[in-house]
């Protein structure tokens, strides 16, 4: 259980801040870029949500799931796995976690049209919301890649699966609210020349 009564420590009013195993790193880590932009994910998230709850209780209900996981996928970040015996077992984002957003993505995308051209960022407003989730998503991913890549910095498997499969959720549940409402925006390849 997390208390929080005191907000403010000054502990980072040098520019470092601690690992949730106590290590203290400067606050521009590549480690707390990885976990910052996974939360910076999930508030956009939040944003979406704003509208996807009117526009699809299912969508919503998943997209309240993974707002957890993000939270899961947060503290795996902040605990790097070093081998070192923290005296409690450390929260990890898990196969099965993968695993259901996977169903979920094939869930929404089975009833949807096959793409024959790419999508515009846009169309209903939850939408408009997750596609600019997916791109925040994709960006989380790239920093935990490049995290993953540095010696000594280790990153679960099953954390990266997530965030490679969140941003392929969040494009095919935007698509499945545009294909309820307007439709896609579609890509015309020159279309303005």
């Amino acid at each position: 259980m997390v208390t929080l009564n005191k907000i403010y420590t000054r502990s980072g009013d040098s520019g470092t801040t601690a690992l949730a195993t106590g290590t203290r790193v400067p606050k521009h880590h590549l480690r707390i870029e990885s976990y910052g932009t996974v939360d910076e994910t999930n508030a956009v998230i939040g944003m979406a949500r704003l509208y996807t709850g009117a526009e699809d209780a299912d969508v919503d209900a998943m997209l309240l799931r993974i707002q957890n996981d993000m939270f899961d996928l947060g503290a795996d970040l902040a605990t790097p796995d070093t081998g070192e015996d923290l005296g409690y077992e450390p929260l990890r984002v898990i196969a099965s976690q993968v695993t259901r957003l996977e169903g979920e993505i094939d869930q929404l995308n089975d009833k949807l049209e096959p793409l024959r051209s790419f999508v515009l960022p846009g169309g209903s407003q939850g939408a408009a919301h997750l596609h600019i989730a997916r791109t925040v998503c994709r960006r989380a991913e790239r920093v935990m890649v490049a995290l993953a890549e540095v010696p000594e910095e280790p990153v679960s498997d099953a954390a990266l699966h997530y965030i490679n499969r969140l941003s392929d959720f969040l494009f095919v549940a935007a698509r499945y609210l545009n294909a309820k409402a307007e439709g896609d925006v579609l890509w015309v390849p020159g279309g303005n020349r």
